[in-house]
């Protein structure tokens, strides 16, 4: 192993990640006020309350030794020459290039795999438990794990093995054809996802709530919202917390609500939540989302194409020889630094896309009321915390803190 300056680079973005980390989670549970927030009050009795925080509060320590444990994992692999030891043992076999990288990849997911199942089992099937939100048997806790591991073998492997032998085979020009290999595989998944992939794991039944689903279609109608149907997901055969999605494109595009969701809201609440789900839709959040996506695989294979070339980065890892495989690995890697500043950014943009789809839902709906009282109930429910320090937000959250989101709200004109 050298200690090059890819080496500190790498060391200290992971260092840095879970400091900052760290810092924000303590600064979390540090702003937790004892006094309900006055814009809850009517939705949040005073020990539903005390449970939030509480939740808030194990779940945070939980993930503070799921981080430390994970990072010893890594960097004692990494130092004790894991990846070298693994790619020499596999390379004993005498594949080729392609079927070793697959199973030099597949061994490393499997084995982060298997160091986290006694954390995922813990969350589930202890805290979730505790709170009263886990509904998952173990049947089905690990018919998920093997549809999982079949599905991403299925799609992940042939992917990967394209990859691979693009690299190997067409010279200078393979990250664009990786590229564009990938954004067709990527619209095609976007497409079928909806009908082939996610009814996998959860039942869509048609929702039958005649007065609910004429109320949804009418709202639809008025904004010109082409809808097929709208599903209900069978969210409570997992856990007791509710949500409301919108997936897909075309003639697949679905609005899918918790069965969860639909026992304790009113149907004004309802058909708010679908509004600003399809405002995401109407404000263009969903096609911008997924050119951004596209544009920054193209600019990573550019820069992998670049880097799979630089010997220092395998030196890094004390790899004797040198493959694109490992390469994909140690450039994820790499690029830490970059990746954490683009979630930043992520984050805000969909911060941004939150508000102004409240926005869409209050003005087409002609009332933020409905809304506002529909977020307030699930955040009741999912036991949200109410008042996160600024830092988490910034780090973490994809959506504004609920009782920014509602002060913004009311200042919409209709």
């Amino acid at each position: 192993m050298e200690l090059n300056l890819y080496f500190y680079i790498i060391l200290i973005t992971i260092l840095l990640d879970f400091t900052l980390n760290l810092i924000s989670d303590r600064l979390n549970l540090k702003a937790m006020r004892d006094e309900i927030p006055e814009t809850f009050k009517d939705v949040y009795p005073e020990d539903e309350y005390r449970k939030s925080q509480q939740y808030t509060r194990e779940t945070t320590r939980f993930g503070l030794i799921s981080s430390t444990f994970s990072l010893f994992i890594t960097l004692g692999f990494w130092f004790a020459g894991g990846f070298n030891f693994l790619d020499t043992f596999i390379r004993s076999f005498g594949w080729t290039e392609i079927p070793t990288g697959l199973a030099f990849i597949s061994l490393l997911l499997v084995l982060k795999m298997i160091i986290g199942l006694p954390f995922s089992w813990y969350g589930t099937f202890v805290i979730e438990e505790k709170f009263g939100f886990n509904k998952t048997t173990y049947a089905t806790w690990f018919a998920d794990m093997a549809k999982s591991l079949a599905l991403g073998a299925a799609i992940g492997l042939p992917v990967l093995a394209l990859v691979i032998w693009f690299f190997l085979t067409a010279g200078s020009f393979a990250w664009l054809w990786i590229w564009i290999s990938i954004t067709v595989i990527m619209l095609i998944i976007q497409f079928i996802a909806p009908t082939w992939i996610m009814p996998l794991f959860n039942k869509f039944l048609p929702l039958e709530n005649l007065e609910l689903k004429s109320a949804i279609q009418n709202y639809a109608d008025s904004v010109k919202f082409s809808l097929k149907d709208i599903f209900i997901m069978d969210g409570s055969r997992r856990s007791a917390k509710a949500n409301a999605f919108f997936t897909g494109f075309g003639k697949n595009k679905r609005i899918a609500l918790f069965d969860t969701m639909v026992d304790k809201h009113s149907n004004e609440e309802i058909v708010a939540v679908v509004a600003h789900e399809i405002g995401h839709y109407k404000r263009k959040h969903i096609i911008k989302g997924m050119i951004t996506s596209i544009l920054q695989t193209g600019v990573t294979l550019f820069l992998l194409g670049i880097f799979l070339s630089h010997e220092g980065l395998f030196a890094a890892f004390g790899m004797e020889k040198m493959s694109v495989y490992a390469g994909l690995i140690f450039f994820g890697m790499l690029l830490a630094p970059v990746d954490m500043l683009l979630d930043l950014i992520q984050n805000a943009v969909s911060r941004k896309h939150e508000f102004e789809a409240d926005e869409w839902a209050v003005k087409t709906t002609g009332s933020w009321i409905h809304l506002a009282e529909a977020l307030k109930k699930l955040s009741r429910q999912n036991l949200s915390n109410l008042t996160p320090h600024p830092m988490h937000v910034f780090l973490h959250y994809s959506h504004p803190p609920l009782s920014v989101r509602i002060a913004a709200m009311e200042k919409v004109r209709v």
